[in-house]
């Protein structure tokens, strides 16, 4: 049987990018030889692997079942037929990209930027905020890194937990709080921010109280930590944020911390990126940056 490896690459573009266009501009074809090429996979594989959904295209359960197979042959042949480099770091000249909340960036930024300027000084980091909405940059190459608390969900995002934190509440130093631990009560009725960048009220806190019979006051979100601990200095609120994290931000700002009346699990912070990068040597370094950076904050 004679196989065309092209077909491989071409159907790892279009079950990732499910899309023929978005698949053409990847691999740096005009739509109609994408749509000829995924015409002959239909031939091959005696499946549609993409249907047309309204607007959208839609992979089949085949396509879906085979996906990770497919990129898992991609990567392998790739790095049969690549050459093996040394990755030379004085000459490294490329532009890293993460994305993540601004209290990990505000922990986690100055740190990163002094250790990949030490390791790579032609190399450059640009940091992002959280968007308001969950998106597909880390799959369209938009974001080489996302640091945040939520494992992904997408079968192409690889991730790693790098770090784990506590909960602790931030509330101004006048705050009753302040000079005495809280009972689950007085700590559930107290005035409470929460953060969320999409305006949430409700968390996995409130379901921890809901098992005491307690409901928690929030009076408000706010969608980054900065804000939300600005309201706290304010006297009257108080807010629920990763200790070492936060603590820059708390310390600046002139608040306190104090401990939860309850016990809840540890945040994660996980690094997510897209799956390409697996094996880049590049970015496994910029990721070990990461872990060492987050390594001096523990």
């Amino acid at each position: 049987m004679h196989l065309d490896l092209n077909l491989l690459t071409a159907l790892d573009a279009l079950l990732e990018e499910a899309s023929v266009a978005a698949a053409a501009d990847r691999l740096h074809l005009s739509s109609p030889a994408m749509s000829r090429t995924l015409g002959r996979i239909r031939r091959v594989t005696g499946d549609q692997i993409l249907v047309r959904t309204g607007r959208t295209m839609t992979p089949t359960p085949y396509a879906l079942a085979i996906r990770a197979q497919v990129h898992d042959l991609v990567q392998q042949a790739e790095s049969v037929l690549a050459p093996e480099r040394e990755l030379d770091l004085a000459a490294l000249d490329r532009v890293f990209t993460v994305i993540s909340h601004d209290a990990i960036t505000t922990a986690v930024g100055p740190r990163l930027i002094a250790a990949v300027h030490r390791g790579a000084p032609n190399a450059r980091l640009r940091l992002l905020a959280e968007t308001r909405s969950d998106n597909h940059e880390l799959r369209r190459g938009q974001v080489d890194l996302e640091l945040g608390s939520a494992a992904p969900e997408a079968p192409e995002i690889r991730s790693e937990t790098f770090f784990e934190d506590r909960l602790v509440l931030a509330v101004a130093p006048d705050h009753p709080f302040a000079k005495r631990k809280p009972t689950l009560r007085r700590y559930a009725d107290a005035m409470h921010v929460r953060i969320t960048r999409r305006g949430r009220l409700h968390d996995p806190m409130d379901d921890a109280l809901a098992e005491h019979g307690l409901e928690r006051r929030v009076v408000a979100t706010a969608p980054t930590g900065t804000a939300a601990l600005g309201v706290v200095r304010l006297g009257e609120f108080v807010v629920a944020v990763p200790e070492r994290m936060c603590a820059g931000l708390v310390e600046a700002l002139g608040l306190v911390t104090v401990p939860l009346p309850m016990p809840i699990p540890p945040v994660p912070l996980v690094g997510c990126w897209h799956q390409r990068y697996e094996n880049d040597k590049a970015h496994r370094w910029l990721r070990e940056r990461v872990r060492e950076v987050l390594h001096e904050l523990g």
